[in-house]
Formats: C-alpha cells, structure tokens, sequence
C-alpha cells in the first residue's frame, strides 16, 4: 500500500522525479546529483481488467480510523485548506479518497506536519498513510524530497508566469482558459516520442491552447538551440502553423542533427514548412532570435523545468511520457472544469473525496 501511495502522490505533483521519464539536463558542476533517468519511455501500463463472469464488482468502501484529536495542535493551515489543497491535486480521480488525520506543530518553529489517510476505492479496503510538512510561511509543502506550492491553488503562480511567458507557437483555441505548455528540445529523442499524445490532446481538447516552448538541452543535444532558433524564426515568418509542420519535418529527420548534417536538416524543414530561404537566414543570424529562446529556457527554469517534455497543463506539472493517457485526459478535464471558478469555498464543498472535519475532530 505504500507503494501505491508513493505512486499517487508522484501523479499528484509531488515527488515528480519518481515519474521523471524524459531527457534531462545535466547538473550543474556544483550539484553533485545525479541527471534523472533519461531512458526508454516507459510502457504504459493496460487499465485494470474487470472479471467478465457475472456483474463487475461493486467497489469496496475504505474504511478510515477516526480522527483523533490530540493530532490536531496546530491551528494554521486548517483541515478546511488542507482539503482544498488535496482536492486541487487529486480531484481529478473520482476513485481517489482521503481524510486528514492530523495536523501537528513540530519542532522546528513553524513547521507543521499534516497527515492523511489515501484510499482507491475499489481496490483495497485498507487506507495507506503518507505524511507532509507545511513550512512557516504557509506557501509550500514538502514530501518525499519535493517543495511545491501550498494552499488553495497551488499551481497558480506558475499558472500565471506561463499565461504571461509562454508567448511561443500554439494550437487550438486563443483563450488561455485552458492552457498546455509543452516545454521540448528538438533533438530530445523522447520529446519526438511523446508528439503523438500532444496530438491525441489537441484532438480531444480542441478549446485547449496548446503552446509550444523552446527548452533546449544544449549540453546534451548540440543542435537543438539551433533548432530552436530556426523554429523561432519560421513561426515568426510563417506563423503557428507553419511551425507545427516544420517541428513535425524535424522529428522525422531527427537522426540528421549531426554536426556535419544539421544545417541542411534545419533548412530543409524550414523549406517544407513554407518558410523563404533567404528571409530565414537573416532571421536566424538575428541576436532578437537567439534572445527569444534564452527567454524560453528563463521561462522553464524558474519554474524548475529540468527535463524534456514537460507539460504543464494550467500550471500543474506533468512528465509528458510518464502517465498513461487516461490519466491524462483526466489531468486535463479536471483542469478545464477548475478554471477560472475554483474558490476556496467552492473547491472544499466539492471536494467529496475528501472527509469534512473540523480542526478538533
């Protein structure tokens, strides 16, 4: 069970790193850390199968022990935010249950520890416990190695630097009510793999915006900044659709990104993709276009992209390659139904997953 929990709390948004499948940029001389794993995408794993003979299953209730009391020492953040803050991460899963068993001041001045109680209904009847820590400030939480934000709306600071930053090519509709940005390297072979679950969303989400941001590994993938430059430069002449055909051209020439062959490969792609030859030269020899990709790789660093692809679906941070689609979609719906009405009030009073308790149980 406590695996099943580490693995619910990873899709919620923390511990990422535990599905950090993707390329991923090197460390720093300084950081000591290992680069995450950047091997072959994983597989992604069949929806459980319910038994054929007879009437499925009717899921099994889970059955959490009552709060006690004396676990609640704290008087900031109240079960009430807590609730909001779970139902913003894990509201999207209508299996998905929980109760705040307790939220305790600690040792450290500040600090408080909340614990809850995690259930899927319909798999297990026993609840998996799982802890984190609210910091002094009331803004973050920590779990398993990870500090994002806290509160009502964890995701909105980012949401709000994406809605102002991610200015790059995009699909779909032009409001940013529903906003995906896809932060990828051109030479990155797992962001070329993970193009057919961005089409599959433009397909099924055509109210989403679907931006495209620029973040290439240049440490690893020599080429992609000069990819991204001539990227920059035939949306800028050719507009957002053209870019889409010439990212499409690239990834199918993807093995030509050599020191000896990427010029002609880029050229290429710019050519299939409508762009002029001449008019893409003096575009791609601009510093203004060189300084829009390190804007796009600003962008992505404060908010700690650090592998590609990377979705960000209203903020929320999402391993492209790393869920499976239904998830996903469910990621994305969610999403679009918490747009722009979420309020504190509104998001505990809807959060049914989530026990109604009062700070003193």
């Amino acid at each position: 069970m406590k695996v099943k929990v580490l693995q619910i709390i990873a899709v919620a948004g923390f511990g990422l790193a535990v599905l950090a499948y993707g390329q991923s940029a090197p460390p720093a001389a300084s950081a000591p850390a290992a680069p995450a794993h950047a091997g072959a995408s994983p597989q992604k794993q069949p929806p459980l199968q319910l038994s054929t003979m007879g009437h499925p299953p009717a899921p099994k209730p889970i059955s959490f022990p009552p709060p006690d009391p004396k676990n609640f020492t704290a008087t900031s953040p109240t079960v009430k935010t807590v609730n909001t803050f779970l139902h913003q991460l894990w509201g999207y899963d209508p299996n998905r249950t929980w109760q705040v068993e307790g939220i305790q001041k600690t040792d450290a001045p500040g600090v408080v520890r909340v614990t809850i109680f995690v259930g899927e209904k319909g798999t297990s009847s026993q609840a998996g416990q799982t802890v984190f820590f609210v910091t002094p400030d009331g803004q973050h939480a920590v779990a398993g190695g990870q500090v994002i934000s806290f509160g009502a709306d964890p995701f909105a600071s980012v949401r709000a630097k994406l809605e102002a930053g991610a200015t790059g090519p995009y699909r779909g509709a032009s409001s940013k009510n529903l906003m995906l940005v896809e932060f990828s390297d051109l030479q990155c072979p797992h962001c070329k793999e993970g193009q057919a679950t961005m089409d599959h969303l433009a397909k099924d989400f055509p109210n989403a915006r679907i931006v495209y941001a620029n973040f290439p590994l240049a440490q690893i993938h020599p080429e992609a900044e000069k990819a991204a430059e001539y990227g920059v430069c035939v949306a800028q002449l050719k507009g957002n659709d053209a870019f889409f055909k010439y990212m499409e051209a690239v990834f199918d020439t993807q093995a030509n990104l050599t020191p000896t062959g990427a010029d002609q490969a880029l050229k290429d792609a710019a050519t299939k993709a409508g762009a002029d030859a001449a008019a893409m030269k003096k575009c791609v020899a601009a510093p203004s276009t060189k300084a829009a990709v390190a804007a796009s790789v600003q962008l992505g660093e404060s908010i700690e992209v650090n592998q590609t692809p990377m979705l960000f679906i209203n903020g929320r941070p999402v391993p492209l390659n790393a869920v499976p689609y239904d998830t996903l979609k469910q990621l994305v719906s969610f999403a679009a139904a918490q747009s722009g009405k979420q309020t504190l009030a509104s998001a505990t009073s809807s959060a049914a997953q989530g026990k109604s308790a009062t700070q003193k149980p």
